[in-house]
Parts: C-alpha cells; sequence; structure tokens
C-alpha cells in the first residue's frame, strides 16, 4: 500500500517570549486548533482516524501527560481516535508524519495525522532535564556540547566565515518575507484564536526583514562565553576535532533559528479512504528514514540521512526539484549545500526557521507543509524535506506532487 498526503496545516509561529502574541494560548489550545481544522477542512468522519501522532521535544507540564491524545478529545475527535507523541528532538514533528505514514503503507490505519507542537514561552527547552547534559558521566562519555557549539564547530571545520553565515541569515528573512508577501503560505495557515474567538494571531511574527549586514554585524557570538570560559566546551570539542586549534564562534541570534511557539498536523491515508470522502490526494510519501551521525558536531546528519533517502528511493539528485532543510543554524545549511554541491536557488525557496523560527516539536511538520505547498505553486514534482537532530541524527522525507 502507499500513503498519501490529503491536507496539511500549521498556526503562525508566535515568538516565544512571555510578549509573544501566543504566550497566553496554551499548548493544548494550539495543537486542538490544528486537529480543528483538518477535520473542518476536508469533512471526514474522524472515526476513521485510527491515530493521532504528535512531536513534542519538552514533553513535561502543560506538554506532558500524552498532548496528543488529549488534544483528540479536546477536539472533539471520536474517542476510538488514539493519539501518541514522540521525541526525537528538533524532528519530532517529521518523525511523527513518517510514523503516521507507515502505518498507513502497513495497512495498520486507514487515516492518521502526524505533526507536533511546542510552546517554548510556557514550556522552556531543556525544561525536562535529561541524563545526556545533566549527568556528568554521560556528558564526558559522549563529548556533549551544546548545539551551539557544534554549529560553530561545522563553520571552522568546513570554512565558513561571520560574513558567510550572516549573509545566509539575510537570504532567509528576503526569501521568507517575499514569500510572505506573495501569500505563498496561505494555504496551509490557520490563525490562532483565543478563548473568546478572536485571532490571537495569522502570521509569523519572529521574521525581520529588515535585517542586513550592518545590524547583524553588531551582534555578539552568542555561544563564545560557553566555549571558551565556564564551562568550558570549545575544550570539549576540541578532544574530538583535536585537527582544530581553536573554534571560530560566528553563530548569533540573527543567524540561528528563533525560539517560537507553534503547532503543525498533516493528513495522511490511503488511497480508498480519500476515495471514500472524495479527496483527491496531494502528494504522495515515497520514502521516509532517519539516521545517526557523530553527537559533539551534531548537526551534520542532514547530508547522511539525504544519501540514505536517496539511496532507498532509487533516486539521484537531478530527480529532487526543492530542497528543504531546517535553518537551525546559518552553518547547518551552508554544510548541506557544501556537502551535496546543491544549487541554493533550490534549497529553503521560502527562507526557514532563522527568518520564521523554530518550535521544536511542530518544525519538521510545518517544513513538510512548506514543501508540499512550494510543489503544488511551482508545479515542481519532488522534494526532500530533512532536519539536523540534537544528540546527531538526521530524519528526512522525499515527497511527490500528484
Amino acid at each position: 500500500m502507499e500513503a498519501y498526503i490529503y491536507d496539511a496545516v500549521r498556526t503562525p509561529r508566535g515568538r516565544g517570549k512571555p510578549d509573544g502574541s501566543l504566550h497566553e494560548i496554551t499548548p493544548m489550545q494550539l495543537a486542538t486548533q490544528t486537529l480543528q481544522a483538518l477535520r473542518d477542512r476536508t469533512q471526514i468522519d474522524t472515526a476513521d482516524v485510527d491515530d493521532v501522532i504528535l512531536g513534542c521535544v519538552t514533553p513535561v507540564g502543560e506538554q506532558g501527560a500524552d498532548i496528543a491524545r488529549v488534544a483528540v478529545l479536546n477536539a472533539d475527535y471520536a474517542e476510538t481516535t488514539a493519539g501518541v507523541q514522540v521525541n526525537r528532538f528538533c524532528a519530532s514533528g517529521l518523525e511523527a508524519v513518517n510514523m503516521a505514514a507507515a502505518k498507513v503503507a502497513t495497512g495498520e490505519a486507514d487515516f492518521a495525522i502526524g505533526g507536533g507542537v511546542e510552546h517554548m514561552s510556557r514550556v522552556p527547552m531543556s525544561s525536562d532535564g535529561g541524563a545526556w547534559a545533566f549527568d556528568p558521566a554521560v556528558a564526558w562519555h559522549t563529548y556533549f556540547a551544546p548545539q551551539g557549539i557544534g554549529a560553530d564547530l561545522i563553520a571552522t571545520k568546513f570554512g565558513f566565515s561571520r560574513t558567510d553565515v550572516d549573509a545566509y541569515a539575510i537570504e532567509s528573512q528576503k526569501r521568507a518575507a517575499q514569500a510572505w508577501k506573495e501569500g505563498r503560505f496561505g494555504k496551509s495557515i490557520v490563525p490562532v484564536k483565543d478563548v473568546i474567538g478572536q485571532v490571537a494571531l495569522d502570521h509569523d511574527e519572529h521574521m525581520r526583514p529588515e535585517a542586513d549586514m550592518q545590524s547583524l554585524g553588531s551582534l555578539k557570538p552568542a555561544f563564545a562565553g560557553l566555549g571558551e570560559e565556564m564551562p568550558g566546551f570549545d575544550a570539549v570539542a576540541l578532544f574530538k576535532y583535536p585537527e582544530l586549534e581553536k573554534i571560530n564562534h560566528v553563530h548569533h541570534a540573527g543567524n540561528s533559528s528563533g525560539i517560537c511557539d507553534g503547532a503543525a498536523a498533516i493528513l495522511i491515508g490511503s488511497k480508498a479512504m480519500g476515495e471514500k470522502y472524495g479527496l483527491k490526494p496531494r502528494a504522495r510519501i515515497k520514502t521516509t528514514a532517519s539516521i545517526g551521525s557523530e553527537p559533539t558536531i551534531m548537526l551534520t546528519g542532514p547530508e547522511f540521512i539525504a544519501g540514505k533517502l536517496l539511496k532507498k528511493a532509487g533516486m539521484s539528485k537531478s530527480d529532487i526539484d526543492l530542497w528543504e532543510l531546517n535553518e537551525a543554524f546559518a552553518s547547518v545549511v551552508l554544510r548541506y549545500m557544501q556537502a551535496l554541491d546543491l544549487d541554493p536557488a533550490n534549497v529553503n525557496v521560502n527562507g526557514g526557521a532563522i527568518a520564521m523560527g523554530h518550535p521544536l516539536g511542530a518544525t519538521g511538520a510545518m517544513v513538510l507543509g512548506i514543501a508540499l505547498d512550494e510543489l503544488e505553486r511551482s508545479g515542481k514534482g519532488t522534494a526532500l524535506v530533512n532536519l539536523c537532530i540534537g544528540a546527531g541524527m538526521g530524519t528526512g522525507t522525499i515527497i511527490e506532487r500528484l
């Protein structure tokens, strides 16, 4: 059997701070509204939805207690619809979609929803703890260093300067601003409403289209203190990469992904179930995969998962029209394009998380939806979507427009 994408929705990405427009909206409300939007847009009987899988990177507090199942109930789906939350760090939303596709492809589910939710202004990143960073024995054994150190390590090892990463960040801002100006996200955006039904946010509010080389040049490197002073993570990274003399710290808030709030959901189904409701599939899931990569540099997984996906699908780079890679940090995308020898004109054509933000558990589903919309807008055929991941991993998906 094959798995088809029938619809994709996402909330706007709210600035992940107490003054952000979504701060007073709970993560449950975000997840609920995306599920309701899928149901209302497709007019499906939710009794035919076998499972809802939501990525969530910090599943504690308001995001704990299996937020997926509770969102199913809160959205007034059928009681028979199951729900589960998954955590593959930054790729959680895409992993959820891939799991939903696998359930459909194997016949376990007729309809399944994959997506994610993350409310970083209400549930702070890393507030769930974990041995990887907080147990000294584990951290030392795995050469743990924060992601920002890994991003700067990539820049150092592969030759990207402060000018290179800042220039990429400005291009992301320009592309995102152009995409919003032309309404390219209009098909998928679900405005978030508050408890009295008023629109709280209808656009990605993290964007800074006015950014230029001068304004970014005034920002100090964000990870130099962590690396060079206490607790001195540069030394840990250099133990793993002794060929480097020092780490060049080039990343800051302006060329790194923004902390944001948001949710997304994608309806995956079989051909027969789509026909039951007269739904035309928008795309076919061609292949999915995940992979592990070196955990100290951490963020190089995308180049390896891209190769794994192409091999599994029996495809070559020339078969891919669009490449979507989450912009965790500018050096991640620059290395990806360098390693795969990609044309920048075909990578993140509508900008990415540097401009629009990165609500951790939701981003993977968001970027898949963005790729789907762009395939339809441009009339192109295939997209490869992937993300770098904490602890050194990559997760990806290839979709084919129908």
